[in-house]
């Protein structure tokens, strides 16, 4: 199982206002806020961990089937672009890359290397957004497989015998799906390659 997050770092510039009064408060613990304030940049620091509790939070949905809301629950230990996130009982490792466009984190029960597919959005507005992510998550997949969701919306893709892990993210002008495996379709690998 795996889960993903991504931040456009333009979007969230110009779409939050992470400073203002009890934001940090409401989102990160007092460990994760002295990260912020001791890096060389707040800004990436604050969407770095924001992504690795996301994406911690989409993988602890697919073991525990739930809903719910609680950032300051998921603890964030960051060194480099490696790191863990905690929640009660719950630990995964997380791998993270940071470009100027984005930072991506990827989360998995045990310490693997990222393996997003990360894509540049041809297209404008959300849903054409999403629309795009899932048609180039399934055109390296091939015919055989769609795109399903269970009860709770975790996305999975099947083939009517296999079920596989997936997951998906976009914000602002980019987007990104992994794969629980490493699935090979002819020439293409998905991995760690952009699209």
């Amino acid at each position: 199982m795996v889960g993903n997050d991504l931040v456009d770092l333009n979007e969230a510039l110009h779409t939050s206002n992470w400073q203002r009064d009890r934001f940090l408060n409401k989102i990160f613990t007092l460990t994760e806020q002295q990260y912020i304030k001791d890096g060389n940049d707040s800004f990436r620091m604050v969407w770095r961990l924001w992504s690795m509790k996301e994406a911690a939070y989409k993988l602890y949905t697919q073991i525990y089937p739930c809903r719910f809301y609680h950032p300051l629950g998921f603890e964030c230990e960051a060194t480099n672009h490696s790191g863990a996130v905690k929640f009660k009982d719950f630990q995964c490792y997380i791998e993270t890359t940071e470009t100027p466009n984005y930072i991506l984190s990827e989360a998995r029960l045990n310490r693997q290397n990222l393996g997003s597919t990360i894509i540049k959005f041809g297209s404008t507005g959300q849903k054409q957004r999403s629309n795009e992510l899932k048609e180039r998550l399934l055109s390296c997949v091939g015919d055989s497989y769609q795109l399903t969701k269970n009860k709770m919306g975790v996305p999975m893709l099947t083939n009517g015998e296999k079920l596989l892990s997936v997951s998906l993210t976009h914000h602002g002008s980019y987007g990104a799906f992994v794969i629980d495996h490493w699935f090979r379709n002819g020439n293409v690998s998905i991995g760690n390659e952009a699209v």
